[in-house]
């Protein structure tokens, strides 16, 4: 097994941020100077440059599909942030904007969609219950403020302003979160960090769940995919862990060379992977977690500064600031799949949602896909 380069393509500068639609179809890449710019996935021909935000574009985001169905309303929808203070939605089949909703002056720096699944049904005592389905929400950040947007722009709900400015946000996944039939009526939930804590909502109903504590700025979040871990990579070289499900339930991990900015949870729950150094750390997160067990080191000959699981498999993508790409299996007794030199460190990293395809853009603006073969 092997990475070929499949196409390459370069932006103006610092590639901030790269998505792939559900479909897989297309590639959006943003430039820290505003340009997005929407590109076909399988020959890298540019279908559309779309001006994005004036004074640059921080964040992107396409609407998710319902799973097991192609909403190809849902496939072509992006949502960009930018420092203008807008998040502005495009048709990505005519290169057209749709809508746009100003948040204030604070830069826009996080986007999520709500998550979708299968709209599922459990027969018991009370009758069969559904889990409704995602209703086309976007969650949206901007300095202390939190928005939920519809897919047309219009605002669904305003949450009450953070004590300081939201530094991550981070969605659980309901097509995965409490599978098992017997924690159903569990619904997805929204997280937001900032210097002090995090908070987490409901977020079908936007009701305050609970609120985590941390004296500290987090500068990552990310939930696992089966919901059991709500993690965060913060300021003072660590990570932490909460179990939102337990009272009382959170873990600790320091030590690491540099504040820690770079999370990934495998499709299965098991590893979590993580940067804050010249070693990715890669974690077993199963029965009661990580404290006290010995990570996976992986090494690099420069600071990691890009991790990525696969969406579907088992594979770990890591970039280190020397310009040195890797591939790893943390399942195997040699990790190491491939390595290869890029011009410059990766900012970024993407996989398509069926893991054939990985975006690697660079802090200089060269933005790479790469087949797995």
């Amino acid at each position: 097994m092997s990475l070929s380069k499949h196409w390459s393509a370069l932006l103006d500068d610092y590639v901030i941020d790269l998505a792939w639609p559900p479909d897989g179809s297309l590639l959006a890449a943003a430039a820290q100077s505003g340009a997005v710019m929407i590109y076909d996935a399988k020959t890298g021909a540019v279908m559309h440059a779309l001006p994005g935000h004036e004074n640059g574009t921080n964040c992107l985001a396409w609407m998710p599909g319902v799973s097991g169905q192609q909403s190809a309303v849902s496939s072509q929808l992006l949502a960009t942030g930018g420092q203008d203070g807008f998040v502005r939605f495009w048709d990505a089949t005519t290169g057209q904007q749709t809508a746009a909703t100003k948040l204030g002056t604070p830069w826009v720096e996080h986007l999520v969609w709500e998550p979708v699944g299968p709209v599922l049904a459990q027969a018991g005592a009370e009758g069969a219950r559904k889990h409704a389905p995602c209703n086309g929400r976007l969650f949206a950040a901007a300095g202390k403020k939190l928005v939920a947007l519809n897919s047309d722009g219009s605002v669904a709900h305003t949450f009450p302003d953070a004590p300081k400015t939201i530094t991550a946000l981070a969605v659980s996944s309901s097509a995965t979160l409490n599978a098992q039939l017997s924690a159903f009526n569990s619904p997805p939930h929204l997280s937001a960090a900032y210097f002090g804590g995090v908070c987490t909502w409901n977020a079908d109903t936007f009701v305050a769940y609970k609120e985590f504590p941390y004296g500290n700025t987090i500068h990552a979040l990310v939930w696992s995919p089966d919901g059991k871990w709500l993690v965060a990579g913060c300021q003072d070289n660590a990570v932490h862990l909460w179990v939102p499900a337990e009272e009382n339930m959170e873990l600790h991990m320091s030590g690491y060379e540099t504040k820690l900015k770079e999370l990934s949870f495998s499709q299965d729950s098991q590893w979590l992977a993580t940067g804050g150094g010249r070693d990715a750390c890669v974690w077993d997160c199963t029965g009661q977690g990580p404290e006290g067990r010995e990570p996976l080191l992986l090494p690099h000959s420069g600071r990691v500064c890009a991790v990525a699981f696969q969406n579907s498999h088992g594979r770990l993508a890591t970039g280190s600031t020397d310009g040195v790409f890797t591939l790893w299996d943390p399942s195997r007794k040699n990790p190491m799949i491939a390595e290869a030199r890029l011009p410059a460190a990766v900012a970024k990293f993407a996989w398509s949602k069926d893991d054939t395809f990985l975006a690697a853009g660079t802090e200089q603006g060269q933005l790479f896909v790469f087949k797995l073969v």
